[in-house]
């Protein structure tokens, strides 16, 4: 028996919502995967509660880790009215000042609680991110966010991590430029200013200003990957990037996907939160797919010039999972190392233990990079900031 068409009417508002309420949760729900749940729900009996949370899962869930959460927040999402009161009950902590909560349970109240976000990377104003550190609070809460995998976080602990994410700066090392300065080290003298202190002290050379070289940071590249499978990093690093970078005047930022983005306009905003929203405005494929070979041959043709003399530090993060043509992918990975003075590889798959790019892209990249580095939590954040310096010099 049919119950009328998924993509239109209540059903088809509540599917998108419970796919968004996925995502919220943890689970990386795309626009992609909604349409596909939808179209899931047309090819089964709408009367078999079981026939349509199993249809769900096998479109929506990928990971086996998610599977429980899943099946709770499907209970809690299509329940009848008259048991709202009971199954909250049964799926939301009675006490918030618990030590460990259970994970599972967290991120299902987390995704019920939050508001539908009208835009993936839409930040909340800044009133509503005021966090205190209370008693609850402890060294080893902190300890645990320090080292907690940005995906498995909550959403209160991850608007946390994020503000700490803010406060970290990143140190690019500096190389002598080719203009000067007036100073006391240098090969050649600074005649104007030696004609300047010789009238100061009628005619007798007292000091000996000489010119030195200015020194200056390395300019700076960042590729990110905001692809679907990036989704719970993307946000993050874009936040740890523009504020760690912002004295950085030579940098460039952009974003790919299934395209190249140009984020300069949206990085020179001052503020990030302002800087969230005008990068969802300028992304278009955001949370699809990933072509690294096709927006590195767009890079090399637009913004090739970008590349100063071979002295641009490239952070290229992603997760190699690319779905482009491997060919074109290895010709552009080589252009890219050979006009950069480092290319490092920022991958969040290096959390898991044992990991070996063994993927396509993966390979390439891996064969291509001065370096692989990991950016899953904010300790590898830190790390990266206050060791890159010392990184480029070894």
């Amino acid at each position: 028996m049919r119950l009328g068409d998924a993509r239109t009417g209540r059903l088809a508002g509540n599917l998108a919502a419970f796919g968004r309420a996925l995502r919220r949760a943890g689970l990386p729900i795309d626009a992609s995967r909604i349409a596909l749940a939808q179209q899931a729900a047309l090819l089964i009996d709408l009367d078999r509660r079981d026939d349509l949370a199993a249809a769900l899962e096998a479109t929506l869930v990928s990971r086996e880790q998610d599977r429980a959460v899943f099946g709770e927040l499907f209970e809690a999402f299509f329940r009848d009215p008259k048991l709202a009161h009971k199954l909250l009950a049964q799926l939301l902590p009675t006490s918030e000042g618990r030590a460990e909560p259970d994970r599972r349970r967290a991120r299902v109240r987390d995704a019920l609680r939050a508001p539908p976000a009208p835009t993936p990377l839409a930040a909340p104003k800044a009133k509503d991110q005021e966090y205190e550190f209370d008693a609850t609070m402890t060294a080893s809460d902190l300890q645990r966010l320090q080292h907690a995998d940005f995906n498995t976080l909550t959403a209160q602990e991850y608007a946390l991590v994020e503000r700490l994410a803010r406060e970290t700066r990143l140190v690019m090392p500096e190389l002598p430029a080719r203009r000067t300065r007036p100073g006391w080290r240098g090969p050649r003298p600074h005649w104007p200013g030696v004609m300047r202190r010789a009238a100061r002290t009628g005619g007798e050379l007292l000091e000996l200003p000489r010119l030195q070289r200015r020194r200056t940071p390395l300019p700076l590249m960042v590729l990110i990957d905001v692809s679907g499978s990036m989704e719970r990093y993307t946000r993050m690093l874009l936040a740890f990037l523009h504020a760690a970078t912002r004295p950085h005047r030579q940098r460039d930022v952009m974003a790919f996907g299934m395209n190249l983005t140009d984020l300069r306009s949206a990085f020179a905003l001052a503020d990030t939160d302002a800087m969230l929203e005008q990068t969802n405005q300028l992304i278009r494929d955001y949370a699809g797919g990933t072509r690294l070979g096709e927006s590195l041959a767009q890079l090399k043709r637009h913004h090739g010039r970008r590349l100063i003399g071979r002295r641009t530090v490239v952070l290229l993060i992603t997760d190699g999972l690319d779905t482009g043509e491997p060919a074109l992918l290895n010709e552009q990975l080589q252009w890219l190392r050979l006009h950069s003075r480092r290319l490092l590889w920022l991958n969040p798959l290096m959390r898991f233990d044992g990991y070996a790019p063994l993927a396509r892209g993966a390979a390439a990249l891996h064969a291509q990079a001065h370096a692989m580095l990991a950016v899953h939590n904010l300790s590898r954040l830190q790390e990266l900031a206050s060791g890159l310096a010392r990184l480029l010099r070894a």
